[in-house]
């Protein structure tokens, strides 16, 4: 999350739209591509983290226009993967092995928690970045 939306109505963050965007950084390749999110978004970031949880590869925002992002348990190489896709503006797709700490779901689910009971006028940075995977030989 970067903030509130510039074009966000209303005195309450809770009923605004947000700005965020979705960041991949590796040696190989660096992309971002903005977001504008609310409250059923994040909502439906909750039931993602669900499905995490229960062992499920889910995905986030695939339904409409737009970037989506899916989490992959058990990717091409055999580990977890993040698969960023933005079919509409730039039409790039791309997959990035991850190393998800233990508590990456917890973390999200607490930043998740935060974000939804904010009723300040500012929404605080909240990073979301696994560390990209080295490959080793």
């Amino acid at each position: 999350m970067t903030g509130r939306h510039p074009s966000s109505t209303g005195t309450d963050p809770g009923t605004g739209m947000l700005a965020a965007e979705i960041s991949v950084t590796t040696p190989f390749v660096r992309g971002r591509v903005d977001l504008v999110l609310w409250a059923s978004r994040l909502e439906e970031w909750g039931r993602v983290l669900d499905r995490l949880e229960a062992g499920e590869d889910a995905g986030w925002m695939t339904a409409g226009r737009g970037p989506s992002l899916a989490v992959r348990l058990v990717g091409e190489r055999g580990c977890p993967e993040v698969v960023v896709e933005d079919v509409t503006v730039s039409m790039v797709t791309v997959r990035v092995p991850v190393s998800l700490p233990h508590d990456w779901i917890a973390r999200h689910r607490e930043r998740l928690a935060a974000l939804l009971d904010a009723r300040e006028d500012s929404v605080p940075y909240l990073p979301t970045n696994p560390q990209p995977r080295r490959n080793t030989p």
